[in-house]
């Protein structure tokens, strides 16, 4: 069987073409500035060498087809026709309290996804879009949603709800949803698999640290609870997001700035986080470098972060009594030593070690800790594509 996933940006679209046979994937590639100017797509089939396939995109059916035509080109393609593709797996964000696992698309589920987009405007709507291109494009094969929020739905009452009136939540679905579900759940069960355990016998945090990033507590394989919230906003310091804050900030702000809920939106996420503190970037490469040119305040946006990171990772360890293995996922996860070594500095009491060795590894999947470490931490690279073709071959 072999599956194509399809994950739609606004103006983007990143794609994986998989043998689930054996799990391999065969091309893979990105479709970037659709319906802008200079559009392009980079396409990379297994054993052959990249292409750059310049043409004018003015939305998304259009970048899945050319995609298509790449994944069937006698030169640069991975298979002989479009018949060879069995299902497509769609990452849809936002799948609310409607979805609490993946599911086979039809017209009942599209408008649900639609009804969902209140909730995530800037990610549901470039989802539904690539989900009726490729409906156009290839009728007759079975579609699925995974959803970012499937995997958060096992949380208890007491974790998802807010101190609000509870007429809010009933009325409107305001509650903590959570993000990133699918690679949370992936380096999980990896997780498990790498330390030989069973899954349901583990406390686990995992830890996605990227530009969004956010941290979830797995209690026998299920989210019990997570950083992010009714949207990505809460939670850690990120690139441009803000986090967690006293919400009485945006009132002061409102009335000593006279900004309007737009600005304030704006604000908090696209020029807060370690964006805002540090000045320099919102990339924590560059962050880095300017902290050790000696810049205090990208020292800072650093220091910001993984005490945030460390002030959830001993929160979730509270919560569930104890934790057995902390996982480190996503690009500043995956390829920061310093980060990683600085989020378990200090950690000793619970049980964490880190060995120095072992953490200057990027992108790898590696035990980082101690031997004798009580409590295991690991590095583990996210593979979301993968996880939603496991889900859609399992329902197709």
């Amino acid at each position: 069987m072999k599956i194509l996933v399809i994950n739609c940006g606004s103006s983007s679209l990143k794609y994986q073409l998989i043998d689930m046979t054996n799990e391999e994937v065969l091309a893979k590639g990105l479709a970037e500035r659709i319906g802008i100017e200079g559009s392009i797509v980079k396409h990379k089939p297994a054993g052959k060498e990249s292409v750059s396939i310049e043409r004018p995109m003015d939305d998304h059916k259009k970048a899945i087809e050319i995609v298509l035509n790449a994944l069937v080109d006698e030169n640069h393609g991975a298979i002989k026709s479009m018949d060879e593709i069995n299902a497509v797996g769609h990452r849809v964000v936002h799948g609310g309290e409607k979805f609490s696992d993946s599911v086979i698309i039809d017209e009942e589920v599209l408008k649900a996804i639609e009804e969902c987009s209140e909730l995530a405007p800037l990610h549901n709507p470039p989802n539904i879009m690539g989900i009726q291109a490729c409906k156009e494009l290839m009728p007759s094969t079975p579609m699925v949603a995974v959803f970012d929020t499937a995997f958060h739905q096992t949380m208890p009452e007491s974790s998802y709800i807010y101190p609000l009136p509870y007429e809010l939540y009933e009325k409107y679905g305001i509650r903590r949803y959570g993000f990133h579900g699918t690679s949370h759940k992936y380096v999980s069960q990896r997780a498990a698999a790498i330390l030989g355990k069973d899954l349901e016998d583990l406390k686990i945090i995992t830890c996605h640290l990227g530009n969004g990033a956010s941290l979830t507590a797995v209690e026998n394989g299920k989210s019990i609870d997570t950083s992010m919230g009714f949207t990505p906003l809460e939670g850690l310091a990120m690139g441009t997001r803000s986090g967690d804050i006293d919400p009485a900030i945006i009132i002061y702000l409102m009335e000593k700035e006279d900004m309007s809920i737009s600005e304030i939106n704006t604000l908090l996420n696209k020029k807060s986080g370690v964006l805002g503190i540090s000045g320099v970037s919102s990339d924590f490469r560059d962050i880095e470098e300017a902290a050790e040119e000696g810049n205090n305040r990208a020292k800072l946006a650093l220091d910001k972060f993984t005490a945030r990171v460390k002030k959830y990772v001993g929160a979730y360890a509270a919560i569930m009594g104890g934790v057995d293995a902390v996982v480190f996922t996503a690009g500043l996860g995956e390829n920061s030593p310093e980060t990683r070594e600085a989020i378990c500095e200090g950690l000793d009491f619970m049980g964490i070690s880190i060995d120095k060795d072992k953490n200057k590894v990027r992108g790898k999947e590696t035990v980082i800790s101690t031997t004798d470490s009580k409590v295991k931490a690991l590095l583990i690279p996210t593979n979301e594509e993968l996880m939603i073709a496991r889900d859609t071959k399992s329902l197709i």
